[in-house]
């Protein structure tokens, strides 16, 4: 029997609606991930200054002892250890320009066989769901926007100034730098600036330090977590994943 066309046109519009409301829910979504430790099996940054070194032999004096100053002078400051211990004098004398040269040849080469075949899963259900990608990770800039790019991440989020040129000085200062609490401002900011409904999205960590971000979303997934890591989340009741 057919349908009068009040009807047809009601169907048609109620099935729209509802494709658009389901399009309006996908949208609300985001999946945040660290980087190191949680989709890739390695040290993204370690890898980048390893390369530097043996590329570039005459840094290693050099860069060894920028390093310890500003460990010095982070704690003297009353940075944390944990931060002070992150500061980039491994990276200092070296241009933006070798940094990003060097990424695009590590991320495929080095580093792309050490990301889990559980966390290619994870992002391409992601992706079938229709959720944004996002990668928040305290690698500085150049080496993670190549990560993202291998991962298929829709925004990257790493450590660096929003000017990128010339020679590094191993300072952070004036950098936006997503570490610890840092990521939490950014992760914020990219989901007020997307629409993004933060209860409804997913955080992806595998230290404490990422806990954070992770809890600011809804859905919080501990990866090959940290003693201290996996205590939080199974006080929290936090989903616990091992990605080898």
């Amino acid at each position: 029997m057919k349908l009068p066309l009040s009807k047809k046109r009601y169907r048609r519009t109620h099935e729209g609606s509802l494709l658009a409301m389901h399009m309006s829910e996908e949208q609300e979504v985001a999946a945040y991930f660290d980087l190191d430790g949680t989709l890739l099996n390695a040290s993204s940054e370690k890898t980048l200054t390893g390369v530097l070194a043996k590329r570039r032999p005459w840094r290693i004096p050099h860069a060894t002892i920028a390093w310890s100053l500003g460990t010095v002078f982070g704690l003297l400051t009353g940075k944390s250890p944990y931060d002070a211990l992150r500061n980039r004098g491994h990276l200092s004398l070296a241009s933006w320009a070798i940094l990003e040269k060097y990424s695009d040849e590590i991320a495929p080469t080095l580093l792309e066989p050490k990301v889990s075949q559980q966390a290619w899963e994870k992002i391409a259900w992601h992706r079938q769901q229709g959720h944004r990608l996002v990668l928040v990770t305290a690698t500085v800039a150049p080496m993670a926007e190549a990560m993202g790019r291998i991962l298929g991440m829709d925004e990257v989020y790493g450590c660096g100034p929003s000017n990128r040129s010339g020679i590094l000085s191993g300072s952070e200062r004036g950098w936006s730098v997503p570490r610890r609490k840092g990521k939490v401002p950014v992760v914020e900011l990219d989901a007020k600036e997307n629409g993004h409904d933060l209860s409804k999205c997913y955080g992806y960590g595998n230290t404490l330090a990422d806990s954070w971000f992770m809890r600011k979303c809804g859905h919080a997934i501990a990866v090959n977590p940290e003693s201290s890591l996996r205590s939080y989340a199974q006080e929290k009741k936090w989903e616990i994943v091992e990605w080898p």
